[in-house]
């Protein structure tokens, strides 16, 4: 059985392993993106933490919509618990665009854009620098990553089944990495040792990074744990003004209530649309409780737990969670980086190792 899943390992390996390599490579480059943007541009994302009391939402929202043009309004604010963490002000457009403020003296800091190098990482590791193209023909870049990952799970799979030890010795001797017996051992046991430990996490990875290739995966994973799958839309268009008049009292209820929050989001949907305020939980990355208010007078009209949704409300976050390391902490971020560096070496230490196999027939 092990010679055919050893054939099955090296056909699916030659033809996918650079694009694994490049997709494991970019992935990691994209784990700790937002520290590394932190840490170049600490004085976009913090502030001095003034005397006084923060000044009040509308106010800011005001200081932030004299700067953009009338196409653009301003379409939420997100408040960390952190006092020297600048107030993040959302845009109806772009796309995601948001505007940095400093909440104690008002001065608008400047646009959250991503960073060349990581914009490059996030597009390799998704659709291989290919964008949609007009109308309804085939995305070749995200079907080619999408294809790669699946033939991966099975080239993981394959080889956790060729390398099955024994014996407990051979167990022992087959997760050792050694430096000191030449470079053929050292890429060897790199390529082995290494697989094996990083196999949990990897098969994680591609398993949830599959959701965003295949619609039909995405279904059939979501019918697996229960949960039904629901259309979002990015919004309706945006009717008549939206008033910022009540959401400095909404934030201070919300954060009377939730003691522990970590970051409060308030937004303006439209009109007549509910307004949502998120707070982030261990775990699940994006949990949140949601809550709906009167835009008139900010009375808190509705909540919605995290804790009381069911698996179809939880499941997206828990996905991405999985995908990218963070539903651990930083612990597991740090083992999803080292994973994600370990499978980008496995195509290239296989091919090593298949050219001297080929060579020495």
């Amino acid at each position: 059985m092990k010679k055919a899943f050893r054939r099955i390992h090296l056909w699916l390996s030659v033809p996918f392993g650079l694009i694994i390599t490049v997709i494991c490579l970019s992935g990691a480059a994209l784990v700790f993106e937002d520290e590394v943007m932190e840490l170049c541009r600490h004085d976009l994302y913090y502030v001095e933490k003034a005397g006084g009391a923060p000044l009040p939402v509308e106010h800011l929202i005001g200081k932030v919509a004299e700067t953009l043009p009338d196409s653009v309004t301003v379409t939420g604010v997100s408040i960390s618990s952190d006092a020297e963490r600048a107030y993040q002000v959302s845009l109806s457009k772009p796309r995601r665009a948001s505007i940095y403020v400093d909440q104690y003296t008002g001065e608008v800091k400047g646009r959250n854009e991503r960073a060349p190098f990581f914009l490059t990482m996030f597009r390799l590791h998704r659709w291989l620098m290919d964008s949609m193209k007009p109308g309804d023909g085939v995305f070749w870049g995200k079907m080619i990553v999408g294809v790669s990952t699946l033939m991966f799970v099975f080239v993981l799979i394959s080889g956790a089944v060729i390398w099955w030890p024994r014996t407990k010795k051979v167990l022992k001797n087959s997760l050792k990495i050694t430096v000191n017996k030449g470079w053929r051992r050292f890429w060897y046991g790199l390529h082995v040792a290494g697989g094996m430990y990083a196999l949990v996490f990897l098969l994680i990875m591609a398993l949830t990074g599959l959701t965003w290739s295949f619609s039909w995966y995405r279904t059939g994973f979501y019918k697996v744990f229960g949960a039904e799958m629901k259309q979002e839309g990015h919004g309706k268009e945006r009717k008549g003004r939206t008033s910022y008049a009540c959401w400095q009292q909404v934030y201070e209820e919300l954060k009377a209530r939730n003691a522990d929050y970590r970051l409060i989001t308030i937004s303006d949907g439209s009109a007549g649309v509910s307004f949502t305020v998120s707070f982030e939980r261990f775990g699940n990355q994006r949990a949140s409780d949601r809550y709906t208010f009167n835009p008139g007078n900010g009375e808190i009209t509705g909540t919605a737990l995290y804790k009381d949704a069911d698996a179809s409300g939880k499941i997206r976050g828990w996905i991405y969670s999985m995908h990218v390391g963070s539903w651990g902490g930083i612990v597991t971020r740090i083992m999803a980086f080292i994973a994600a560096l370990l499978g980008g070496t496995l195509p290239l230490t296989g091919y090593y190792l298949w050219m001297r196999r080929i060579g020495r027939a």
